[in-house]
């Protein structure tokens, strides 16, 4: 019976959720989610009543948080890596993420986003001062309520890099991309070669 519960269900309530999502309009001033899928639920109990339903995206996701009436002064900046926080809501006037598309500026009251980033440039401006932090990968979430929050795979401050270290490192990858004779080899050396383009061109730039 359970093999063919994903069948029941997505007949139960696919077409519901196909119907709302090409009528529903995208605002931010939509109510926040439910914090559990009653449609999805009902349709689990019919099927395997004797077992609890699965946790859905939506019983993880907090409530959408309030859109202001005015756009703040400030941007409330949080930047995380995966062993520690380097900025936890700090009021900035502008942070500048080196997104996949290209450098993003993200000022109060921008539109809501989602940013992969790439190897680059990361500086958070706070009036004359600005601290620069080169970044490999991660993603940025931009807020309805002027809020950014930065996550990064590894970043470090530009001014603890060395620029010879990282120019001889470019030199050394250029080397292995040219003499490469597998794909395995190609692929590891165009990594190196696009982290220690983007390092040099964030030092000398």
């Amino acid at each position: 019976m359970y093999r063919h519960a994903p069948r029941l269900l997505t007949r139960a309530i696919g077409g519901g959720v196909r119907r709302s999502a090409t009528t529903r309009a995208f605002s931010t001033d939509l109510p926040a989610a439910p914090s559990e899928d009653a449609a999805f639920v009902e349709a689990w109990r019919k099927v395997a009543p004797n077992i609890d339903p699965p946790k859905t995206p939506l019983a993880f996701m907090k409530p959408r948080p309030p859109t202001p009436s005015s756009i703040p002064s400030k941007l409330t900046v949080n930047f995380v890596l995966p062993y520690q926080s380097e900025i936890s809501n700090k009021e900035v006037d502008m942070v500048i993420v080196p997104a996949t598309t290209g450098q993003m500026g993200v000022l109060p009251g921008h539109v809501a986003t989602i940013a992969e980033l790439k190897p680059g440039l990361l500086s958070v401006h706070e009036g004359s001062e600005v601290t620069k932090y080169f970044v490999s990968s991660g993603f940025a979430f931009v807020h309805a309520n002027s809020v950014t929050d930065i996550v990064a795979v590894e970043a470090v401050p530009v001014d603890r890099i060395d620029l010879s270290l990282v120019q001889k490192g470019l030199a050394d990858f250029t080397q292995k991309l040219n003499s490469a004779t597998t794909d395995l080899e190609k692929a590891e050396a165009q990594i190196g070669v696009d982290v220690h383009s983007a390092l040099n061109a964030a030092l000398s730039g």
